[in-house]
């Protein structure tokens, strides 16, 4: 895998007008703009402990809630790592991690398999952190899982403080990806499938 794993992909909708650009192999560099601080914050979360850079430029519709603007770019950034990773020949296609976060732990699974699935349980013990409606790490994940064509299972196993458990998913999910789209050197070239294609 000496290709550069890059993407760019733009989304525009009457709701939402957003552009994310990805480099799998990158060293955690993020520039992130959606108009939610905290938002901004977990996909730092991705970009830095997935080792990936991550620009995201979101212009949503935040007078009405941020529904559409979470949502949109689940699905912006999972469009643009189905893109980067291509036919995904090479890859491990797995990845899991659990991370803890002082009395919250998370667990995250990830299979790139071409089948999109998300199976989430998390408690939140509040309704909102800042400017972020809790509810809406669902449909970040959700929009995701579709667009990436990937399985994916969070899991906050423990935690009282909804920061905290929002903080262990998201950095567990960047570094399931981060394994999951790593290249595979006893593989190389091989789709990881006895289909020979996700």
């Amino acid at each position: 895998m000496t290709t550069p794993r890059t993407a760019e992909v733009t989304r525009n909708t009457r709701e939402t007008r957003i552009t994310v650009r990805i480099n799998l192999d990158g060293t955690g560099q993020s520039k992130l703009h959606t108009g939610i601080g905290f938002f901004d914050h977990m996909l730092d979360q991705i970009a830095r402990h997935g080792l990936i850079d991550l620009d995201i430029h979101c212009e949503g519709d935040l007078h009405i809630d941020g529904h559409h603007t979470v949502e949109d770019v689940g699905i912006t950034l999972g469009m643009a790592i189905a893109k980067a990773v291509g036919d995904k020949a090479g890859l491990t296609r797995y990845g899991h991690s659990y991370v803890p976060l002082d009395e919250a732990l998370s667990r995250v699974v990830i299979d790139l398999s071409g089948r999109p699935g998300l199976h989430m349980d998390c408690k939140f013990t509040a309704g909102s952190i800042g400017a972020f409606d809790t509810q809406l790490t669902f449909e970040f994940f959700q929009g995701f899982a579709n667009a990436a064509l990937a399985t994916v299972h969070i899991d906050n196993l423990k935690g009282h403080n909804a920061h905290h458990q929002a903080e262990t998913m998201f950095k567990a999910f960047g570094r399931a990806l981060r394994m999951a789209t790593t290249a595979d050197a006893r593989s190389a070239g091989v789709i990881p499938s006895t289909k020979g294609s996700l």
